[in-house]
């Protein structure tokens, strides 16, 4: 079994910017992404995933390093000065690297 190096890029934003954000990775390279509503507490308070215009979403993708390094620059310069939104990149290994 062969596994290969990849970036697993992990988005936590206001769930109103998920299209947005989609587009974004898209325009980056990315070939997919999964998405699925969040809840938790940090410096923007209690965010519930109950009340869909009020709550987070989570968007992950695994993609090559430079497709993860542009999407990642893009939402600094785009959208992290006007929306509450974390994001953070991680090193995995991936199964049928063709897929991503």
């Amino acid at each position: 079994m062969s596994l290969y190096p990849m970036k697993l890029v992990t988005i936590v934003c206001e769930a109103i910017l998920e299209e947005r954000v989609v587009e974004l990775l898209r325009q980056a390279g990315a070939h997919g992404h999964t998405a699925f509503s969040v809840r938790g507490s940090g410096n923007q308070g209690e965010r519930h995933a109950d009340i869909s215009e009020t709550g987070n979403v989570q968007v992950e993708i695994i993609a090559k390093p430079a497709v993860a390094e542009a999407l990642l620059k893009r939402l600094h310069s785009e959208l992290f000065s006007s929306y509450a939104m974390v994001a953070y990149e991680s090193d995995v290994r991936v199964m049928r690297p063709d897929k991503f």
